[in-house]
């Protein structure tokens, strides 16, 4: 069924950004419990699940919610992030401050009037539900999601650049076009959807704008919240995510070697996924000094490309350097 969702000129001046490490959280879970699951992640499966046969978590209160027969999941469990580059500390929070109703509303607009018994409890006792998810979430973060965060949150930052500079390139248009192929907007209405999907469903859309986030650890498809108390949300693929899980695991091209040297081969190579001074020089175990002198030679060559995110500075190739090192943009 395709979704649209009314979104005039003021509904898109007060659309952002955000980036959540809840998100890819639930996102990491759902992946684990076969959910969607994108090929893309399989390195980090293989790892998380690893991870898990050795220590497994307590998910008693979250897992029934996000693997179960239905389609669909609660919303809640993701909710809009109040500002651009939020902490899992925030995101909790927010989960945890859900008015009883939405999440009663949530959990029978999933399960039905019938509510599985994990289910039921949390609908009897929001308030002391919601805080035991929040506590497997933050474990589940701090097993799963932590150890590989500035690799994916540099993703997820390269992503929002580039979508920015899409839409000053081109507009809404050109911006929602670019995130996926399912999704469009056109005359003040944005649609997910095609010619396979004939039906149509109204997004109940929540207060001012939408928040859109980039996801790593997700499905290969777009995701729009139906019918929210928060912003509404819609969670894509983030760009280069494909790079993310093998980019410096392979031996760097020979051409690049004898051109640059094997030590910018290799750091060209690790940059088929966005990463900092700091990222690479744990990679490649080599002091951050050494590689900020590779990075000038690189970056002074066209072969890289640097923008600043908030306190980081991100370091990517460029399309020249994409291809000396034979991999596409």
């Amino acid at each position: 069924m395709a979704l649209t969702i009314d979104l005039g000129v003021a509904e898109l001046a007060a659309t952002r950004f955000a980036i959540s490490p809840l998100s890819e959280t639930v996102s990491g879970l759902q992946q684990l419990g076969d959910r969607d699951r994108n090929p893309i992640n399989l390195r980090w499966l293989r790892w998380a699940t690893d991870e898990l046969t050795r220590h497994p978590l307590d998910l008693s209160h979250t897992w029934p919610l996000i693997v179960s027969d239905r389609p669909n999941w609660p919303e809640f469990l993701v909710p809009a992030p109040l500002g651009s580059g939020t902490s899992i500390e925030d995101d909790l929070a927010a989960l945890r401050r859900t008015p009883a109703s939405q999440v009663r509303i949530s959990l029978r607009r999933v399960f039905g009037e019938e509510l599985p018994d994990p289910v039921a409890a949390l609908a009897e006792r929001p308030a002391a539900g919601l805080r035991a998810i929040a506590a497997e979430l933050r474990a589940a973060h701090d097993r799963l999601i932590a150890p590989h965060w500035s690799r994916i949150r540099a993703v997820l930052d390269a992503d929002v650049i580039y979508r920015a500079k899409q839409m000053a390139a081109g507009g809404a248009e050109k911006l929602f076009t670019d995130l996926h192929p399912d999704l469009y907007w056109r005359d003040g209405r944005l649609k997910l959807g095609g010619p396979r999907w004939p039906a149509e469903r109204a997004v109940d859309r929540g207060p001012g704008g939408l928040v859109l986030m980039p996801v790593v650890l997700g499905s290969p498809y777009v995701l729009i919240k139906k019918r929210t108390s928060t912003q509404t949300t819609v969670r894509y693929p983030a760009r280069g995510v494909g790079a993310l899980w093998t980019a410096g695991t392979q031996a760097p091209a020979a051409g690049a070697v004898r051109l640059l040297g094997r030590a910018r081969a290799e750091l060209l190579e690790a940059l088929r996924s966005p990463a900092t001074t700091t990222d690479l020089a744990r990679a490649l175990g080599v002091t951050p000094s050494a590689v900020s002198q590779h990075l000038r030679v690189l970056r002074e060559s066209g072969l890289i490309a640097r923008e600043r995110s908030g306190r980081n500075v991100l370091y990517m190739t460029t399309a020249l350097g994409a291809s000396l090192s034979g991999t596409t943009t």
